[in-house]
């Protein structure tokens, strides 16, 4: 099975703290790396994580507060010292644009290549990004300020070839593809040897849905339902519920019962508010309804 995997590079909310970098996650589809927000010192983060900055073609940027992009114009820079010739791609609020293209100008002239500007309308859940190995999709959220979710679908792979039926049928390797595209098989003998009986069937498409910044929406659970791993904020416990309803945020109990109502089959909860010294409140008060919980961290890989 191919690589589908998430990477916490940072799981902290606005306020610095000691324990946690600001929000930024890594998600490698088949060796692709796609990154969801890009905080102060998400560079270092990679680094650490041993991620290869070449395969970065895609950065998706929840929404303008400063925790969720305030690394970005630094691993631009970055990227351009090591010498990178591929456009990159940014998708972000629309507001962004005239902001980004000012702070290249500004920091980073001479670059050797194009950062494309995608603008997002984070008031619709629409496709917003396709290529071979996935369809990413906005998520709508409610925060202070405009704001979506992203909703990673993989794309169907090719069946498995069974190698004990390319041994016997003496089928060249030149022809693996094909048959794994549907094509059959004839025999020296001119016998047809159908395509299915030669493949398994393919892994199942994985999927992988971000919920940044948001008041608790119940009405996301059908944009998301089944999904394998939910990641979602949780910046505070239920007890501090009217502080998270002020500042738009939710507690790790209504990710939880988000995570119940869509029938995810895990959730990963993090933007953890400043005020906890210790986040295994947030976990136990998840579990209660979603015993399929676990934290967030830095250097955390899911493996999807």
């Amino acid at each position: 099975m191919e690589k589908f995997e998430v990477t916490i590079l940072g799981c902290g909310s606005a306020l610095p703290t000691t324990r946690h970098f600001p929000t930024s996650q890594v998600l490698n589809i088949r060796e692709k790396l796609y990154m969801i927000d890009c905080g102060e010192g998400t560079q270092i983060q990679l680094r650490r994580s041993r991620l290869k900055f070449n395969r970065l073609n895609h950065i998706f940027i929840s929404h303008l507060h400063g925790d969720h992009c305030f690394g970005l114009i630094g691993l631009l820079s970055t990227l351009g010292m090591l010498g990178r010739t591929a456009t990159l791609h940014v998708h972000a609020p629309a507001a962004f644009g005239t902001q980004l293209r000012s702070q290249l100008d500004f920091f980073c002239q001479g670059l050797e290549y194009d950062v494309e500007f995608h603008p997002i309308d984070t008031s619709l859940h629409t496709l917003i990004h396709e290529d071979r190995s996935v369809s990413v999709y906005s998520i709508p959220l409610k925060h202070r300020i405009a704001c979506a979710g992203f909703l990673f679908r993989e794309k169907p792979s090719l069946p498995h070839i069974r190698r004990d039926m390319i041994d016997f049928y003496h089928i060249p390797l030149c022809e693996i593809n094909n048959i794994k595209n549907g094509k059959d098989w004839t025999t020296e003998e001119g016998q047809t040897v159908p395509h299915t009986r030669l493949t398994t069937p393919a892994d199942p498409p994985r999927s992988y849905a971000y919920c940044s910044d948001t008041v608790y929406l119940p009405e996301i659970a059908e944009l998301i339902r089944g999904t394998d791993l939910l990641f979602h904020e949780a910046t505070f416990i239920n007890e501090d519920a009217a502080r998270a309803r002020e500042t738009f945020h939710t507690t790790a109990l209504q990710a939880a019962q988000l995570a119940c109502d869509s029938k995810v089959k895990q959730l990963c909860i993090g933007h953890f508010s400043a005020r906890y010294e210790n986040e295994a409140p947030l976990l136990a008060e998840a579990k209660t309804l979603f015993p399929n919980t676990v934290l967030a961290k830095e250097g955390l890989t899911i493996k999807i």
